[in-house]
């Protein structure tokens, strides 16, 4: 299931007229905006998204310094997450849909804490992109046990 996520994120051929690099912003944005959440969007919250960026989407060190600045600019610039949501809800199938919410879980358990808005905004995307609760929490699960932290 990565490889096919990869294959979507990455070089592919667009997906029903959609550009693919839609696709790597939209999930970019979503993760910027995860990391940002809690107020703190420094060079450690952006070494955090770039890296997940980097591990899950095969990204090369250029294209994935132009994604990440593009999606801050994008996310400061948004009003709401729906455009973003919309694009991948529609692109992505059900499991790839999950496997964007436990990265984005990923992010936001990277200082090793779960503040209540990323709680709230990991909800919220999550029934965006039609993710059922049960699936969220068993992909925050799957994070929590991965990176070793205890709540």
């Amino acid at each position: 299931m990565l490889e096919h996520l990869k294959a979507l994120l990455g070089a592919g051929a667009p997906s029903a007229g959609l550009d693919v690099g839609d696709l790597r912003l939209a999930a970019a944005v979503l993760m910027v905006d995860a990391a940002s959440i809690d107020g703190e969007f420094g060079e450690y919250e952006r070494g955090i998204v770039a890296s997940v960026l980097k591990r899950h989407f095969g990204l090369t060190d250029d294209a994935l310094a132009t994604l990440v600045s593009l999606a801050v600019g994008k996310r400061d610039t948004a009003s709401d997450l729906n455009r973003y949501t919309l694009t991948i809800k529609d692109e992505f199938s059900e499991a790839q849909r999950i496997e964007l919410v436990e990265l984005l879980w990923e992010v936001v358990y990277a200082d090793g804490q779960l503040h209540d808005y990323e709680a709230n905004l990991l909800r919220r995307i999550a029934g965006l992109l039609y993710v059922s609760d049960r699936e969220r929490g068993d992909a925050r699960k799957r994070v929590l046990s991965r990176l070793g932290v205890t709540e």
